[in-house]
């Protein structure tokens, strides 16, 4: 029956007028039976398995770009060879570019590519490409350090985007000297083997020089500096005409206890919460509401709670030089020792920050649960509230944990009934599908100088889950609200797994020894997670669940939140640090401006509403400052955490495996959870089997082997600051004396000089280790994090 349905999907998608939709539209599209749609999904799945069809990444099914030529963004490799991730889906996905085939494009550029077979790999259609055209370079300025040979000057750029020395004509240029930071432009692109070559526009400071690093990052990624004077002119007038009071008339006054509960350097405190028991006048204390809520009837209100959000919208009008310098920065910037905001401090930590006993302007979600922790109503107003006491995490802990001294006892019950509510809203969303990843992160210790001086974990305490649970609540309530108007609006989606990434976990957790279904849900995942916690194994299941996940993103598209189990979803509670979260509050207002209930049930566009076409290029933009300010994030923590390892070669650890590639393996550090590799020909002398779909190493003589979570002592070997690259041998390994070995070039690669990263496959002559791939080597998985530290768990 499956092979019946074949012919009819391709010719269905063939169609001229046929737009891509998801499984269940395009079934019902065709007018299959319900009774038929078993076989339907298989014979799709067939499709998609020999590339006749592709799943786009809202798993809306198409029929895929082959041959002729593909436009995309490339991603280069130290070693000459690349990728380029299509802008439109296809069925090879991300193209592989041989060296020698790249023409002049470095990482970030947008190019147009000329697709061709490579025949078969692992039964499958493998594709190739060759780069014929770039298209739009992505990026001309790059940070690097200023650098000396003999009568050659260039410079060794920072990072991965773009590899090679670029040779320098005037090296004196902005005063520069050896050993600076400088900014250079791009006058020649690599290609043919001859090197770039650019000019010196900016000199940062010498390269040891306290903060240079930090502004390093801030050129490389080239965030934001100072705001533009007609921003702070406009932001000064706002702060002189604000006038809590006489707006109250105009906006519901919440008369309730109110807290905010932030961290301990936190000086945006963009939410608030208040929570009482439903039929109590006061709230009662947590003792009488667990007694009551015990006996509330499911599907009857139990509690009703607050949270209020700085109503940024009021004082961020459209049009403004305000708004476009946010919607230009699109999110604020938490870096070690500094924060970039998105909004100037007088307005994120002073006009629109919920500060202690202050009024304040909120856009408020009111969601009522019963007992069992099930929304049962919500609605939203423009109100005004006055923070009654501003607690850290630290406090609300302390509160928690029977710490009570101090503490005023209307603040004391409002955090023990907020406890009470967050576990049982958790233990629905667990139900639901919910996924939580273990994994760690740490907070970096710095010194006035920003140097790194010491790292402890990231506090993991209750009291931050009860404030994630409470914004992914009003997250979700304004996603609700939006999707029922049935206005256009930007959400955050997090699609499916695809399947291919679904069944590489799955062989992975297989082959650790467990059991994993053939269709895996997020239930199912959750379930091994759970049973998990605290076995050894629970690592390296945590980071296989990760891998097999795409990335979050802003899109109009209803897809909905794989990893929270939620059909919509959307950014409202952090308006002070994301642009998003803004324009979903203008949409509130849209709708809490219209005069009848009628109106506001068909929903209210504002002037000059935008187009669904200008939500998915607002959406990519978004995206694309999101994950920027992420990658300028971790990338500023891995250059302090490496410069500090320059001072502890030779020293040992024990480490944890965080990936497995055909050249080598990733292993974590456990204090500053910083990834080194450890190649394979640094192993030992073995022919060692390497299979990257299920993440193992085994030697075939010594039957020695190593797996995604496995626990092995190392030693730090070299460290390239510029490279980002950290590179380790085994413990006990002879020493190499400082020097650098043959094939590496930890310090840089000077004029003319190779990538120090090199195929761990291939064996000088002597060595007995091979590499014997089993699967397409993913790109380095570098462990992630739950999100940004203390502040991200606030999704």
């Amino acid at each position: 029956m499956a092979k019946h349905f074949s012919e009819r999907i391709i010719e269905f998608l063939g169609e001229p007028a046929y737009r891509p939709m998801r499984l269940r539209k395009l079934a019902h599209a065709m007018g299959i039976a319900e009774a038929h749609r078993g076989d339907f999904h298989d014979a799709v799945d067939a499709l998609r398995r020999s590339g006749r069809v592709v799943l786009g990444s809202n798993n809306a099914v198409s029929l895929p770009q082959r041959g002729g030529t593909i436009v995309g963004t490339f991603r280069g490799n130290p070693r000459g060879f690349g990728f380029v991730v299509p802008d439109e889906d296809t069925a090879h996905g991300d193209l592989y570019i041989p060296e020698n085939e790249t023409l002049d494009a470095v990482t970030g550029d947008r190019v147009m590519c000329q697709v061709f077979s490579r025949g078969k790999r692992d039964g499958k259609a493998a594709f190739g490409g060759r780069i014929i055209q770039v298209v739009e370079r992505g990026n001309s300025q790059f940070v690097g350090q200023l650098r000396q040979n003999e009568n050659v000057w260039y410079v060794e750029p920072d990072g991965k985007a773009l590899h090679g020395p670029v040779l320098i004509g005037d090296p004196g240029a902005k005063s520069a000297k050896a050993g600076d930071q400088v900014v250079i432009e791009l006058t020649q692109y690599p290609r043919d083997g001859k090197p770039a070559r650019g000019v010196i526009v900016e000199r940062l400071g010498h390269q040891n020089d306290p903060g240079v690093d930090l502004i390093s990052i801030c050129r490389q990624f080239h965030l934001p500096d100072e705001f533009p004077e007609a921003v702070i002119s406009e932001t000064r007038a706002l702060a002189r005409t604000f006038d809590p009071d006489a707006l109250e008339a105009d906006r519901e006054v919440v008369d309730q206890q109110v807290i905010t509960i932030d961290p301990d350097d936190a000086r945006d405190y963009d939410d608030a919460i208040s929570l009482r028991r439903l039929g109590d006048s006061d709230g009662g204390s947590a003792k009488r509401s667990r007694r009551k809520t015990k006996a509330s009837a499911i599907g009857q209100p139990a509690w009703e709670l607050g949270v209020h959000i700085a109503d940024v919208s009021h004082f961020v009008r459209p049009g403004t030089a305000l708004d476009n310098e946010a919607k230009e920065r699109g999110t604020s910037v938490y870096l070690p020792g500094k924060v970039i905001p998105m909004l100037p401090e007088a307005l994120s930590n002073g006009l629109c920050s919920l500060q202690e006993n202050e009024p304040r302007l909120c856009k408020s979600a009111f969601i009522r649960y019963d007992a069992a922790g099930r929304v049962v109503g919500a609605r939203f107003a423009n109100t005004i509230i006055r923070s009654d006491k501003r607690l850290t995490y630290g406090q609300a802990t302390q509160i928690l944990e029977g710490k009570r001294r101090g503490f005023a006892k209307p603040v004391v019950d409002l955090v023990l009934l907020m406890d009470e509510l967050a576990r049982v809203i958790r233990k629905r969303r667990l139900d639901d599908g919910m996924i939580v990843l273990e994994l760690p992160d740490v907070h970096l210790i710095l010194d006035d100088n920003g140097k790194v001086v010491g790292a402890e974990p990231e506090d993991t305490s209750f009291s931050h889950t009860i404030i994630e649970m409470f914004m992914v609540e009003a997250n979700e309530a304004a996603a609700r609200l939006l999707h029922g108007l049935g206005v256009g609006y930007l959400r955050r989606i997090h699609p499916k797994p695809d399947e291919e990434s679904l069944e590489n976990m799955a062989r992975f957790v297989q082959a650790s020894g467990f059991k994993m279904p053939k269709k895996v849900e997020p239930k199912d995942m959750q379930k091994l997670l759970d049973e998990l916690r605290g076995d050894p194994e629970s690592y390296a299941i945590n980071i296989a669940v990760l891998r097999s996940m795409s990335l979050a993103e802003y899109s109009p598209k209803s897809i909905g939140h794989f990893a929270l189990a939620s059909d919509n979803y959307a950014h409202f509670t952090s308006p002070i640090r994301r642009y998003p979260d803004l324009l979903v509050h203008r949409e509130i207002d849209n709708y809490l401006a219209a005069p009848t209930k009628k109106a506001k049930k068909k929903g209210k566009k504002s002037d000059g509403a935008a187009t669904s076409k200008a939500l998915v290029e607002m959406g990519k933009q978004m995206s694309y400052l999101s994950r920027r300010a992420e990658s300028a994030e971790r990338e500023l923590k891995s250059v302090k955490v490496l410069t500090l390892l320059t001072e502890h070669l030779g020293e040992e650890f024990e480490g944890v495996v965080t990936g497995v590639t055909n050249f080598g393996m990733f292993v974590q550090h456990p204090k500053y959870l910083t990834d080194g590799l450890l190649r394979i020909e640094d192993l030992g002398d073995d022919w060692w089997d390497v299979n990257t779909r299920t993440g193992r190493i085994r030697g075939e003589r010594s039957g020695e082997s190593y797996s995604l979570g496995s626990k092995i002592k190392v030693r730090i070997d070299q460290v390239d600051v510029p490279g980002r690259q950290l590179n380790l041998v085994l413990a006990g390994a002879p020493a190499t004396d400082g020097k650098s070995r043959p094939g590496r070039k930890a310090g840089g690669r000077g004029p003319g000089g190779r990538s120090g990263s090199r195929d761990g496959g291939r064996k000088s002559k002597g060595q007995r280790g091979k590499s014997k791939s089993k699967g397409k080597a993913p790109r380095p998985m570098a462990t992630k994090k739950k999100g940004r530290g203390r502040r991200s768990r606030k999704r």
